[in-house]
């Protein structure tokens, strides 16, 4: 019958056996000095002889309580060391990633139960941004919004976006039928990042007198869309992360001419992850997920 060795005496042995005190050992054990003893003791009973030579102040290494030592003390540190690394790899499994705010809850929090379903045992931080502007974070990977290929070590495209001007169905009943005059009495709404957005829209169907009523801007592009559905105004919203809000009817596409830019969502390493089997896993259910 195979023997068991306790390894918590094998331990305790090795500590003692350095600092030749059951005293100090229990002290770095978070033990009692007699449950140090009581380990070797029993250590002692399945080696068949002693270890220490144990006097009424101090105690010594016996001749194969030396040997004994030498032999076991690189296995025992080795084993530690193996546990230590294994726990500290186990405690960095959350990955955290970050993501404008619109696409995250238009995007990716709809998708997410299905990263969690697969990947039970990776956790996830997710951090959001109003905009490209704000700064960057110790994200391990992120979603960006750019007009242009980022500089970054590691980019890969996920897809384009345009933008459609939409309004509310209460708004869309009323200015309809008046085309692009409606622009000239409602207010239009925009992200403060792409100021001219309208402007663009406008040139690029060859609107001569343009002039809108008001412009507003917001911060975000949630706070755009959410002023649209609100009936503030006409918004330019971007598609196709506004998909739902098409699909639900809490807006209507006002003109079927949309805004075409360069702008493209992109997924950035911040570190190389192809010994990193979690961040690696991730990054390619992204890509799969949202890449077009």
């Amino acid at each position: 019958m195979a023997i068991q060795t306790p390894i918590r005496g094998l331990r305790s042995f090795c500590i003692a056996a350095k600092c030749l005190s059951f005293k100090h050992a229990a002290s770095q054990l978070f033990l009692t000095p007699s449950a140090v003893s009581h380990q070797i003791k029993q250590l002692e009973q399945q080696l068949g002889f002693e270890l220490f030579q144990r006097q009424t102040r101090a105690i010594a290494l016996t001749s194969a309580g030396k040997q004994f030592y030498n032999a076991v003390k690189p296995i025992i540190t080795e084993l530690e060391s193996t546990i230590a690394d294994f726990t500290q790899s186990q405690q960095n499994q959350t990955i955290i990633i970050s993501m404008p705010e619109f696409f995250a809850s238009e995007l990716f929090v709809p998708k997410l139960s299905e990263w969690t379903s697969l990947n039970p045992e990776i956790n996830l931080q997710l951090e959001t941004v109003k905009s490209a502007s704000e700064p960057a974070t110790t994200a391990d990977l992120s979603i960006v919004l750019a007009n242009g290929q980022p500089n970054a070590a590691v980019v890969h495209e996920l897809f384009p976006i345009r933008y459609a001007p939409a309004c509310n169905k209460k708004l869309y009943k009323k200015w309809a039928s008046a085309g692009y005059e409606a622009l000239k009495h409602v207010p239009l709404i925009l992200h403060q990042a792409r100021p001219w957005s309208w402007h663009q829209w406008a040139d690029r169907i060859d609107i001569d007198d343009f002039d809108p009523k008001q412009i507003i801007q917001f911060d975000s592009m949630f706070g755009v869309a959410r002023a649209a559905q609100q009936g503030m105004g006409i918004a330019l919203v971007p598609l196709p992360m506004s998909k739902a809000w098409f699909s639900e009817q809490l807006l209507v596409k006002l003109f079927d001419h949309e805004l075409v830019t360069k702008d493209k969502y992109y997924l950035i390493q911040h570190e190389h992850i192809e010994l990193n089997s979690p961040l690696q896993t991730f990054s390619n259910w992204v890509k799969q997920s949202f890449a077009l």
